[in-house]
């Protein structure tokens, strides 16, 4: 009987999170209203318990449980890392924010955390089933989240929206599990892949299948073209979960695209990698073009994070391990590069309420230079500016393009990110040479101002000291589990 049990030691950072989470729901629950600050610091210290859990007992070799539809390699450990440091520095960002809008409810962190949980079992998943649980998981969670300022009709519409297309999105996704189930005869990745081998001609219904699996996944990161609810959602949301978005679910999602295509279908590359090259080629132009009209910066960073989908998925159609070595890099500096931008985005306040149209931004440098200072150093970086970590980011993912002999899908997005940069510079123009106009409320938060000025000194010009040259190594580590 005992050997029946399942090894709870590769998944006990998940069990961790959701045992917590039912304790901190009890918390909340008999605390009552007054219980929002005490449920975000628990939820942070649970974040933080499950993340040193994880990186302290597993040594990165490859791991599987309950009944081999979980697993944890070193690839899971190094994404779940990402995932719970953009969580834990979310929950920072939204701490003033609920506060000014007094809307301090506890379930938003314990929404956090539940989301969280979702994406950690996203990017463990070796079986189609679990992969549908996680993502499902997260995505309600999320449904929640947008729509979280109820008296706020902007938020309202974001979560109606986000959760009538995010519902289509897994029809489709579920209805490509279930051709290909029909078509393989099992949804456990290692078998597919075995199976898939072992053809002597390609099914086309896996073909098929395949598809609708790759366009739920699409939607899921926002990749072109199923990116039309990201800059409603993102405008409507309340700032601190656009921000949480923007970074965790992201890399969560991009995460289990990677895993799904690598471990269940290497031998389907030539069917999936003109796929990817198609949205991510999508993905760059419609983040350059789009985003040069924008005159709020949430949608403007809407569009911005579609266009660093594509450059992340260039990583992927590479096929390969120094493909995936530069997506790792990417999706971390990316993780910096918006969160930091975000925060200073929450500090756009003027007699209590939000200002987020680009022009608010006018002359910023004369009213608070050290902001000034930090966004500038994240809008250089995300535009690519040589010597910031948004330059080597780039860098890592074209190189990787051009040793897989991608030489075209590099030059579009060099292209890309020189136009691209257009609508990021403008921004410090605004900042910097605009008549200054009426100054923002001061920052109260000092969570909110160390995630700004944490993020600053990573992407400032010492990146590559502070944190470039170890992450390649790390990187290198994490992408050895994952061979195409």
């Amino acid at each position: 009987m005992s050997a029946d049990l399942p090894i709870l030691a590769p998944a006990m950072p998940e069990i961790i999170l959701a045992l917590g989470t039912m304790v901190l729901l009890m918390f909340g629950v008999f605390k009552g209203k007054d219980s929002f600050k005490s449920t975000t610091r628990l939820t942070i210290l649970l974040l933080l318990i499950a993340g040193v859990f994880m990186v302290t007992q597993n040594d990165g070799s490859r791991q599987l449980t309950f009944g081999n539809m979980f697993v944890s390699d070193s690839f899971a450990i190094f994404t779940k890392s990402l995932v719970l440091i953009a969580s834990i520095a979310s929950l920072f960002l939204a701490t003033q924010y609920f506060k000014d809008k007094e809307n301090e409810r506890f379930e938003f962190p314990i929404l956090i955390v539940t989301a969280t949980l979702g994406m950690m079992l996203m990017i463990s998943a070796n079986n189609l089933m679990s992969l549908y649980m996680g993502l499902e998981l997260q995505s309600l969670s999320l449904y929640v989240l947008a729509a979280f300022n109820r008296d706020s009709t902007k938020s309202s519409e974001a979560g109606l929206k986000y959760f009538v297309l995010g519902a289509l999105s897994s029809g489709m996704l579920l209805y490509g599990i279930s051709l290909i189930y029909g078509f393989s005869g099992t949804t456990d990745f290692d078998i597919l892949s075995s199976n898939i081998q072992a053809l002597d001609s390609m099914n086309m219904g896996l073909v098929v299948g395949l598809v609708f699996l790759m366009a739920g996944l699409a939607f899921k990161i926002s990749a072109v073209p199923f990116h039309m609810w990201t800059p409603d959602v993102y405008e409507g949301a309340p700032t601190p979960v656009t921000a949480f978005f923007a970074a965790a679910p992201k890399i969560a999602a991009i995460a289990l695209f990677t895993r799904v295509m690598a471990s269940a279908f290497p031998d389907m590359m030539s069917e999936w990698k003109q796929v990817v090259i198609f949205m991510s080629i999508g993905s760059m132009l419609v983040g350059a073009f789009f985003a040069l009209v924008q005159t709020n910066v949430k949608r403007l960073m809407a569009f911005s994070s579609i266009g660093h989908v594509g450059y992340a998925l260039i990583g992927i159609a590479a096929g390969t391990q120094l493909g995936i070595e530069g997506l790792l890099v990417y999706l971390t500096v990316y993780m910096t590069m918006t969160l930091g931008t975000f925060g200073v985005i929450l500090t756009m306040r003027r007699g209590g309420e939000c200002v987020e149209n680009i022009s608010d931004l006018s002359g910023l440098s004369q009213n608070n230079l050290p902001m000034a200072i930090a966004l500038s150093i994240f809008m250089f970086s995300l535009a690519g500016i040589p010597m910031l970590a948004g330059f080597f980011g780039k860098w890592y993912i074209f190189k990787a393009a051009i040793a897989a002999d991608l030489v075209t899908l590099a030059i579009i997005g060099v292209v890309t990110s020189v136009i691209s940069a257009y609508y990021y510079l403008r921004i410090v123009k605004v900042m910097f040479f605009d008549a200054r106009s009426e100054s923002f409320d001061k920052q109260k938060s000092k969570g909110l101002t160390a995630v700004i000025f944490g993020a600053a000194i990573i992407n400032s010009p010492l990146s590559y000291f502070v944190m470039i040259a170890p992450l390649v190594v790390v990187a290198g580590w994490a992408s050895k589990s994952l061979v195409f």
